[in-house]
């Protein structure tokens, strides 16, 4: 094992834009066990009153979640809403065709709500553009919205919530553009249908922030044209256009797959060029930013069908060493491009693609639970524009990559630094010097390294500490510069 040596370059006045808080998000779905069982337990010896798992929601309220979207995801687009609201006993059992899933309507709109407020994050609610048309859309609005004195409102009152829930975020329908989904529309056609309900929803409420379809992917044969086309007509409405996307190593190829930023980046250029022709088309002085509100690693081929049964076990991933420093990759991606990425939601928080886990009485935190957690609590203020001197690592995929993947933020008003750095490399360490340009801090906070024996390495419910950040000691500045050693696969975060 030899050792690489590399500089960074950090100057606080030097800055991207602000950070958007709403870019350490979540999304639940009704999928699998991410509600019944995950959220939602009533037979847990965890549950609340409500029946919500009080060791779930501790373990999200270490991970600082900021905005939670709901109900999906594919879900959404054959979900009737009314079916989740009003007295428990008197709601349907329904055949769940997305997903194949006997769905229970016992947790639903108001039941999410109040989970969004015991962790302290704004509800994002999504409207069915699939099954669902201009109107229901519009009356889950009032329904949420709207103080009283309306049909909806008062409904909303007589279900025992007087006080309206003052839902901002709003997503018109999931992934319009894949034949997967329900009630699939050309982009046109969901161009159109999305203007149409998102005028009717903002005349219901003008405060509201909506979000349009982008494209599930750069993998669609529709990619990018049915971004331009469904920005091109309904762009006045929305605030914000959506993207998915999946990662993954199923060729077993580690280099690449620890290159994958490179992907997510120019995921998020080409969509923003496309929302800079759209708006120079339309000759419009309106903005809309991107909210990439699917995101995660998902590749490991768990079963999506639930066979006609409550809570099936749907695509609980088991995330390893890699995974997480992908995942670290990705939120350092969101803080590069915080000056047209506003939102960002993991999929999903908790069982389904989830790096949360639980059985009955347990609940596990595999390694990228403590990426999040890391860069969502210190990420504040602005991103800065790091500049990065690193050797290179050869890939596959992406040719030469430098070896060093790295992000950063300052908080004027707390005058705090955090920088986070992953280490490509599989076999050696990168000797790092990271120098401030501008005043630097007198004293470093904390550094804290998370690495593992393997690549694959993981944590279990027998061994939940295998892969976990550990404090690195001795660490001190030397006038303007840090020096320190970044071991192979690592993810490492320092605190100034």
């Amino acid at each position: 094992m030899s050792t690489l040596k590399a500089q960074v370059f950090l100057d606080t006045e030097r800055t991207l834009a602000p950070i958007s808080p709403l870019l350490f998000g979540g999304f639940a779905e009704h999928m699998g066990r991410c509600i019944y069982e995950g959220i939602y337990d009533p037979a847990s010896p965890h549950a609340d009153a409500r029946g919500l798992r009080t060791d779930v929601i501790a373990a999200l309220r270490e991970q600082a979640y900021t905005v939670i979207r709901y109900p999906g995801g594919n879900f959404l687009s054959g979900y009737n809403w009314l079916d989740g609201v009003g007295p428990k006993e008197q709601r349907p059992r329904r055949r769940e065709l997305a997903w194949q899933s006997l769905e229970t309507n016992q947790f639903g709109t108001n039941e999410f709500v109040e989970f969004c407020a015991a962790i302290d994050a704004a509800p994002m609610l999504g409207v069915n553009m699939g099954t669902g048309d201009i109107q229901s859309a519009a009356n889950l609005v009032d329904y949420c919205n709207t103080p009283g004195g309306t049909y909806w409102s008062d409904l909303r009152a007589s279900h025992g919530y007087p006080t309206p829930h003052n839902v901002r975020y709003w997503c018109v329908g999931n992934e319009m553009d894949g034949p997967w989904q329900i009630g699939h529309l050309d982009a046109v056609a969901y161009g159109n249908k999305a203007l149409e309900a998102a005028k009717m929803m903002k005349w219901l409420d003008p405060t509201i922030k909506t979000v349009l379809c982008g494209s599930s992917s750069d993998g669609m044969p529709t990619y990018p044209d049915w971004d331009r086309t469904v920005l091109e007509i309904a762009w006045e409405a929305m605030d914000y256009h959506s993207m998915h996307y999946y990662a993954g190593n199923r060729a077993n190829d580690t280099a690449s797959y620890l290159a994958s930023a490179v992907t997510f980046e120019r995921f998020v250029d080409t969509l923003e060029g496309t929302l800079r022709y759209v708006k120079a088309k339309r000759r419009s002085t309106h903005d809309v930013y991107l909210s990439w509100d699917e995101w995660q690693v998902w590749y490991k081929g768990d079963p999506l069908q639930g066979n006609w049964t409550e809570a099936p076990h749907l695509a609980e991933e088991i995330y390893n060493l890699e995974d997480a420093l992908v995942v670290a990759q990705w939120l350092n991606v969101f803080l590069r491009k915080s000056h047209v990425l506003k939102i960002a939601c993991v999929a999903q928080i908790v069982n389904v693609i989830s790096w949360l886990h639980t059985r009955r009485d347990a609940l596990l935190k595999q390694p990228s639970f403590y990426v999040f957690q890391q860069v969502s609590n210190l990420a504040r203020g602005n991103a800065l524009d790091v500049f990065v001197k690193a050797p290179p690592v050869e890939t596959p995929q992406y040719g030469a990559v430098p070896a060093l993947d790295v992000s950063a933020s300052f908080d004027p008003e707390t005058q705090k630094t955090a920088i986070f750095l992953v280490n490509r490399s599989q076999t050696e360490t990168v000797s790092t010097n990271i120098v401030w340009q501008s005043a630097a801090p007198r004293q470093i906070a904390g550094v804290t390294q998370l690495t593992g024996p393997d690549v694959k390495a993981t944590n279990t419910y027998e061994h939940p500490d295998a892969v976990v950040p550990h404090p690195v000691a001795g660490v001190q500045m030397d006038g303007n510069t840090l020096s320190l050693a970044l071991p192979p696969l690592s993810f490492t975060v320092v605190s100034a």
